[in-house]
Order: C-alpha cells, then sequence, then structure tokens
C-alpha cells in the first residue's frame, strides 16, 4: 500500500515568499532560523546569568596583582608594559643565541650549496667517447673524420632524457636560491653583530665619510682605546 502512495504524484510545497507589503522587513523567516536566532539568543543570556552570578558571589576582600598592574583604557584592561622586561645582561645572552643560530644556517646552506655544484660540475662535464678508426687509404680517412665531426657538432645534451633535463634546471634555480639565501643570511649576521657590539659598553662614536678608509654603505663606528688593568 506504502508504494502504493509513493507512486501518486504529488504537488511540491514551496516555500512561502515576503508578502509585497512587507517586503521592507526582507527576507522572511523560516522556522530554521527562527531556531538559530533562539539558540543564539539564549547562549548570550546564560552568559550573562553565569557572570552575574559570579559577580554576585564575588569575595570583596579578593586581590590580584593584576589589579594594580592594569589599566582600564576604554573599558578595555591594558596589561602593563615589559619593554625593560630583561636586563642587559639577559639581552646580550638572547643576542649571542639568535647570532649563534644564524651562524649555523649559514654554514649548513653553504655545505648545501658546495654538494649541489659538485653534483651539478659532474653532470655538465661528463668526458666524451672516444672511438679510433682506421682507413685505409686518404679517401676512406677524409669520409671518416667528416661523418665524425658531423656527429660532434650535434649537441649532447639532446640526447639526454627530459626528466633528467627538468631535474637538472630545478637543481639550478634551487643552487641560485641557495646562493641568495646565504647573502641575505650573511647580511643578517653582520647587522646583528654589529648591534651586538654596539650594546657593549664603552665609548663609541660614527665615523663620518671623509674619515672613512674602505668606502662602504654601512655605518662605521670606533671604539675609544681604554687602557687595560
Amino acid at each position: 500500500m506504502s508504494s502504493l502512495r509513493n507512486a501518486i504524484p504529488r504537488r511540491a510545497h514551496k516555500e512561502r515568499a515576503q508578502p509585497h507589503a512587507r517586503k521592507r522587513f526582507g527576507l522572511l523567516e523560516k522556522h530554521k532560523d527562527y531556531v538559530l536566532r533562539a539558540q543564539a539568543f539564549h547562549k548570550k543570556e546564560e552568559t550573562l546569568r553565569r557572570l552575574k552570578e559570579k559577580a554576585s558571589f564575588r569575595n570583596p576582600d579578593e586581590f590580584y596583582f593584576k589589579m594594580i598592574n592594569t589599566r582600564t583604557v576604554g573599558g578595555i584592561h591594558r596589561p602593563k608594559s615589559e619593554a625593560n622586561k630583561y636586563t642587559q645582561e639577559e639581552l646580550m645572552l638572547m643576542k649571542t643565541q639568535d647570532i649563534g643560530y644564524i651562524l649555523q644556517k649559514v654554514q649548513s646552506e653553504k655545505k648545501k650549496i658546495e654538494r649541489l655544484s659538485s653534483a651539478l660540475h659532474a653532470l655538465d662535464n661528463q668526458p666524451s667517447n672516444r672511438h679510433v678508426y682506421y682507413a685505409e687509404d686518404r679517401e676512406e680517412a677524409k669520409e671518416i673524420q667528416s661523418r665524425s665531426s658531423q656527429t660532434s657538432n650535434s649537441p649532447a645534451f639532446e640526447n639526454v632524457p627530459n626528466r633528467i633535463k627538468k631535474k637538472t634546471s630545478s637543481s639550478y634555480k634551487e643552487l641560485e636560491a641557495r646562493k641568495k639565501r646565504v647573502q641575505e643570511l650573511e647580511k643578517l649576521y653582520a647587522d646583528m653583530a654589529l648591534q651586538k657590539e654596539l650594546q657593549k659598553p664603552g665609548r663609541k662614536r660614527k665615523l663620518l665619510e671623509d674619515e672613512i678608509v674602505s668606502p662602504t654603505t654601512k655605518p662605521v663606528y670606533k671604539w675609544r682605546a681604554e687602557r687595560k688593568r
């Protein structure tokens, strides 16, 4: 009986749209829209109820250090500035650790470049095969010589499969990228080393352009000679 009921065509009920007189109110809210709106409303209501309950049971004598270490700006808690959180010795130690990490990465990249360069150099400078031909007369010798010159003029790279060509070109791109990365790391290492030296105690001054012996774009500093005890 149920199969017969399903075989009878039924009318497709469409969702009712917003009446023309109420178009200014936007789309007509369906039941699923009401369910989502009601859930969001009750969730906010429960959050407010919990906060009111916590506020009512709060101990007026409780104390947190955040009460004096923070301040409220526009209703938002702003923590105390931690610009001078570390001492000068701790900052120097962190600078040393950062410089050591950069130096380690530079050495690692240089080793990778050396291995990649040696592999590509061995691939480019493969020894050519040499064949010894024997001719009975001068005419045969000239024919063999012309034939060998034609084969030698054809580029050897054309006989290499396409997958090896692609791999070689990608290796060259990787080599250039690693060289560029090493240059950037060395520049960063030099800047960090200079900043570390500038943090050390001692009187120093920045040299003017006419005082620099070797012209350079980077700033040059000179420390005052101090007598060591």
